[in-house]
């Protein structure tokens, strides 16, 4: 497989701690492959994880853009969770840094955005067969994903796979049939339907979005994304079209 385009490290002043470091540049490459139920880019997006966020040797802070201070990035990266997250040597490193992402996203409210970095650390976990870690954070995205506004089509998709990937499958039947009652769009319904027989049969295996959804079915980066998200009631088949370009 091709690496990903990228461009020469540089300087970076971080946003909390105002230390310089250099670090690595990344621009990632277009996306090929189908991501999967739970929206994880297909490769060559998929080996590119590492370079996703930025860390501060210095004082720790990882974000995309170590340059920009997330609101109350400061406060949370001094506070003891934080080092504790990040001292975690139980932990993938790279897994840590997406919790500890997630970690500043949550203490700003954003809990959405940290459920997402928390279930890319359920990836890195995936990626090294860490199972227990895999299922532990899936369910901690699930409750962040449930403890912030009302879901939308994309969101309760991925709040069932994340379900049925940890094996909480009574509860991720409940989730599927609830989402299939709301008389979603017809693409929701197709892979709620594949999530519902992935479930009845007990299987917490990854799977293709392409077997629920006929392409284009591919995942781009987070940096290839449109800054604003698609209007509710837009339906997970409006909401591809709109990402998944070229």
């Amino acid at each position: 497989m091709a690496a990903a385009p990228t461009s020469a490290g540089r300087e970076k002043r971080c946003g909390v701690c105002g230390h310089e470091s250099r670090q690595p540049g990344f621009r990632p490459p277009a996306p090929e492959q189908a991501p999967d139920l739970d929206l994880r880019p297909g490769e060559p997006v998929r080996s590119t994880m590492a370079r996703w966020l930025q860390a501060c040797p210095h004082c720790g802070y990882a974000a995309p853009d170590i340059t920009e201070a997330h609101p109350a990035g400061a406060q949370a990266v001094a506070a003891a969770p934080y080092r504790a997250l990040i001292a975690d040597t139980a932990h993938p490193v790279l897994a840590r840094r997406f919790l500890a992402w997630a970690h500043v996203l949550e203490e700003t409210g954003a809990l959405h955005a940290a459920a997402e970095a928390t279930l890319h650390a359920a990836w890195v976990a995936d990626d090294l067969n860490r199972d227990d870690l895999a299922r532990l954070w899936r369910r901690e995205a699930v409750a962040l994903w449930r403890s912030g506004p009302a879901l939308d089509a994309e969101q309760s998709v991925r709040v069932i796979d994340a379900l049925r990937r940890a094996g909480d499958f009574a509860e991720a039947e409940a989730a599927a049939e609830a989402l299939a009652a709301s008389d979603p769009p017809e693409a929701v319904a197709q892979v709620a339907a594949l999530e519902a027989r992935l479930i009845a049969a007990e299987d917490a295996g990854r799977h293709s979005i392409a077997s629920a959804i006929a392409p284009p079915a591919r995942r781009p980066h987070v940096t290839h994304q449109p800054k604003k998200r698609p209007p509710e009631g837009g339906g997970l088949k409006a909401w591809l079209r709109r990402i998944f370009k070229g």
